[in-house]
Formats: C-alpha cells, sequence, structure tokens
C-alpha cells in the first residue's frame, strides 16, 4: 500500500514539474515580445520633484522634459549616466547648481531599470527592460514614435563634465 501511494506521488510530481517546465517556457517564449512594446512618450515633468521654484513654477521643466525623453527610450547604462549629468547641467545652467546635484542623486537613486516604476530607465518599453543598447529597428520605432507625436529624438548636448 505504501509503495501504491509512493508511487502515485511521484507520478503526480513529474507531471506537476511537467506542467511547470511548459508554462515557463511558454513564458519565455512571450516575454521578447513584451520587451519589444513601445509606448508613446509621457513626461510627468520632474516626477517627485517640483517642475521650477515658487516664483517660476516651470523653470527646470523642460530639463526634465528632455531628461524624460532619454529615459523613456532606454539603453546603456552609459548613456543613462550621460542623461543624468544633463539634467544636473541644464539645472545648474538656469542657475541653480545645488538643485542639479539633489537631482542628479535622486534620479541616479530612483531610475533604475530593474525598478518597475513609471519613471524607470527605458520606461517607454515594456518591464522588464534592462540596460542594453538599443538595435537599430528599436532606434527606428523610437524615431518614428517621436516624430509622430511631432517631438525630437532626445540628444545629450556634449559631454557633461563630471566635476562640476
Amino acid at each position: 500500500m505504501k509503495y501504491k501511494v509512493l508511487k502515485t506521488f511521484h507520478s503526480g510530481c513529474r507531471s506537476l514539474t511537467k506542467l511547470t517546465l511548459l508554462l515557463f517556457m511558454s513564458l519565455s517564449m512571450t516575454l521578447p515580445s513584451l520587451a519589444d512594446e513601445l509606448k508613446p512618450f509621457t513626461s510627468d515633468g520632474c516626477s517627485l520633484f517640483p517642475d521650477g521654484s515658487f516664483t517660476q513654477n516651470t523653470l527646470w521643466l523642460s530639463c526634465c522634459t528632455a531628461h524624460d525623453r532619454a529615459y523613456w527610450q532606454g539603453g546603456t547604462y552609459e548613456t543613462r549616466l550621460k542623461a543624468d549629468l544633463e539634467l544636473k547641467l541644464c539645472v545648474t545652467r538656469l542657475g541653480e547648481p545645488a538643485l542639479g546635484k539633489l537631482m542628479l542623486a535622486g534620479v541616479r537613486i530612483g531610475g533604475s531599470p530593474y525598478l518597475p516604476s513609471g519613471f524607470r530607465w527605458g520606461y517607454g518599453w515594456s518591464y522588464p527592460r534592462t540596460y542594453a543598447p538599443l538595435t537599430q529597428s528599436e532606434l527606428t520605432r523610437v524615431q518614428n514614435q517621436l516624430l509622430h507625436q511631432g517631438l525630437t529624438v532626445p540628444t545629450l548636448i556634449g559631454k557633461p563634465d563630471l566635476n562640476q
């Protein structure tokens, strides 16, 4: 009797293992197609930070919107670092160097592609999407999406000074 129960249990475990394996295989086949989805560009301004000062309530909003455009498209770790430094430089050029440093710290901590937030690195693509260079096809999709929305493709101005 004991042997029959063990044999039935073992058979059930093998079936469950096969079912689990099939489930993971089917999920892994759908994940690349999920990552391929590119949502239209959106910006929430400076995310969890004010868009400007008390007297000029949108003073650095354009800096944040440009930064969001870079974050939306995603890419490599180095590209993210350049985008973050450009945000700091943009805010500094507006006469707010201390806020630029504070914003840099915030985006370095909160903008990780590994966090499932709406302002993570590569948020235009389906989650999860980690650091990776955009393929030519993805770059074309980014450009087409932005052009369709009447926007320009993000560019980084020069090489930001890491010491500023």
